[in-house]
């Protein structure tokens, strides 16, 4: 009986200190959250600023609320260039593919809405829908042609539907291939059609399952011979087990002749955008890197992409950075785990990618490197990305730091979104064009008049 109050007293103890750690937490997060220590420049170019990890116990959140664009507002363009809208009222425009004739194909797409059901992931897509991601799925393709050659789309038609969360295209000879969330599919095409009404035949299952970084994007090579198809993982730092990553974080080769599809590289965490580099013919991709360690880690890159290469993901980043919240480790990976080129800045969200070979329409300035869109972070103090850059290169490696090609994505208050670039292509005419998902609008860029 006398221990009863003692019970009471170390109970109301107990709770009065979890109940203050909560304030203290909540305080520290209210008041003082974690933000950036260096320059996003610092984790920019061949050798980042790469500091120790800052995990926090509730990971930053500052995200950019979606307030569309104004009549007649753009984005910011560089000195000598000139942007307008090729395409307005589009409904969530993620992906472009240029056709041969110079047709436009638009991925019209967002996530299947199939992730795995935890409260971090009920947290995220929150946040998403916050951003402006968290709409259903269009699920088709259009067609956009400009036939009088004014820079604006005067033809408008629903090219393929009944879609699965459709990202890459990919035309091989007379044969269209688009890259379903769950499979790849092939259409067949004819030139200069508006629409294919063909149901589709499948080549290839593609991991799928909840299906976390959803996106799947496709490159033909340049022979028609094989496609290459980026799968992103399942998790940030595979937190579900590895199990719930097979077959993913990695490119993969898919022979046409044979429907044979093989590894290509891994440790990819999140690839997107794909791209020949036109003066050695290598491979170069975008990759998304992993969140959650702090404003300024881990930078996301472009990279040439070796053959049977292992780039970290989950175990390190950045070649030999060991990500400790992965358990249990691989040191024999680690080892091998291969330096991305060039990082494009932390959290910034790098997706879409083009070469600037053909991009005749740009000053010739603009004309020798490599052109990235970043939607722009969730996971960073303060925001980074929310831009369209231009790497230059020489004898097929980045050299110098980037320039901006667009800017004015982000309100003047860095508050609210106007758009998010994300896909990119050079068009027919040689201007290039940025799918702006969250405004609903593709942008031509070419040289200022």
């Amino acid at each position: 009986m006398v221990t009863r109050p003692r019970t009471r007293l170390a109970t109301l103890m107990i709770t009065s200190a979890l109940i203050g750690a909560a304030a203290l937490i909540g305080w520290k997060v209210v008041a003082r959250p974690e933000q950036a220590r260096l320059p996003l420049a610092s984790s920019f170019g061949p050798t980042p600023t790469l500091p120790s990890p800052n995990p926090t116990l509730v990971p930053t959140i500052n995200v950019a609320t979606p307030v569309g664009w104004a009549k007649e507002q753009t984005p910011q363009p560089a000195r000598g260039l000139a942007v307008h809208a090729f395409a307005t009222g589009l409904d969530h425009p993620r992906w472009l593919y240029t056709l041969p004739n110079g047709d436009i194909l638009v991925a019209e797409t967002n996530s299947p809405g199939t992730d795995i059901d935890t409260i971090k992931n009920r947290a995220a897509r929150f946040v998403m829908g916050w951003a402006g991601a968290g709409e259903k799925s269009p699920d088709r393709i259009m067609l956009l042609r400009d036939t009088n050659g004014d820079g604006v789309a005067d033809t408008r038609t629903v090219f393929l539907e009944h879609l699965h969360s459709p990202l890459g295209m990919a035309l091989v000879g007379q044969t269209l291939y688009v890259a379903n969330a769950d499979a790849i599919m092939a259409f067949p095409y004819t030139p200069g059609a508006l629409f294919i009404h063909d149901t589709g035949t499948k080549v290839a299952d593609l991991p799928s399952g909840y299906n976390h970084h959803w996106t799947k994007n496709l490159l033909a090579s340049p022979d028609g011979q094989f496609l290459y198809v980026t799968v992103g993982s399942n998790s940030n730092v595979a937190e579900h087990g590895m199990e719930a990553e097979e077959g993913r974080a990695r490119i993969m080769q898919l022979e046409l002749a044979t429907g044979k599809l093989t590894p290509y590289a891994t440790g990819l965490r999140n690839p997107n955008g794909l791209g020949w580099e036109p003066q050695t013919g290598a491979l170069w991709v975008a990759v998304n890197e992993r969140d959650e360690i702090g404003s300024d880690l881990v930078p996301d890159y472009i990279t040439s992409v070796r053959p049977g290469g292992f780039y970290g993901w989950p175990y390190s980043y950045y070649g030999q950075h060991v990500d400790t919240r992965v358990q249990p480790q691989r040191p024999d990976l680690v080892a091998s785990a291969i330096v991305p080129d060039y990082a494009l800045g932390s959290h910034t969200a790098s997706l879409g990618l083009a070469f600037s070979a053909n991009a005749t329409a740009l000053p010739e300035t603009w004309r020798h490197g490599l052109f990235v869109a970043q939607h722009g972070s969730w996971n960073r103090r303060p925001k980074s990305g929310y831009q369209v850059l231009y790497i230059p290169f020489a004898n097929g490696q980045p050299v110098s730091l980037p320039t901006q090609v667009l800017g004015g994505f982000l309100s003047a208050d860095d508050t609210h979104a106007h758009g998010r670039p994300v896909g990119l292509t050079v068009d027919g005419s040689g201007a290039l064009l940025v799918a702006d998902d969250v405004g609903g609008v593709v942008w031509q860029v070419r040289a200022a008049p």
